[in-house]
């Protein structure tokens, strides 16, 4: 259900053709950027986490790790991953496909600065085989996002 919310939505605004349906899963950084044909930091992963009780999504370029120090001092806690049998019902998206598309309204997203590195990305677009072909202003203008934020490192 949650590929379908997406793939309404960019039907919506006329951006469909850029959903990439794959044979193979894309639920990993290396299985998406194989069957892409693309570099691992042009896949925008979409992290799941915790703060103070509330979920918060961080999309990052797929050859970046979270920054413990960063992202403490950012959000004011360590990085705490949501656990997967919980990722659903709290964001919308099953553990492989989350995206920061149609979300549940509590759902806070952050962009890392790691994402600036590429003019085209590609995160997932609600399964755990399909992504989107975006730039990053199109990320900017399609995800409801909090900020840019730097909590990751190379």
């Amino acid at each position: 259900m949650a590929y379908e919310n997406v793939k309404n939505y960019f039907i919506e605004k006329g951006l469909v053709d850029r959903i990439k349906v794959l044979k193979t899963s894309s639920a990993t950084v290396e299985m998406a950027a194989e069957a892409l044909g693309c570099e691992a930091k042009q896949i925008a992963k979409t992290l799941s986490f915790m703060v103070e009780k509330s979920p918060v999504l961080v999309v990052a370029a797929g050859n970046v790790k979270m920054d413990n120090k960063k992202f403490k001092s950012r959000f004011g806690t360590r990085p705490k991953m949501i656990p997967g049998k919980l990722v659903e019902d709290m964001i919308g998206h099953d553990v492989g496909g989350v995206c920061p598309f149609v979300l549940k309204s509590e759902v806070k997203v952050y962009l890392d600065i790691s994402l600036k590195q590429n003019e085209v990305i590609y995160p997932a677009a609600g399964s755990e085989n399909s992504l989107i072909e975006l730039s990053i202003e199109e990320l900017e203008e399609h995800c409801i996002f909090q900020e840019w934020v730097d909590v990751s490192k190379y």
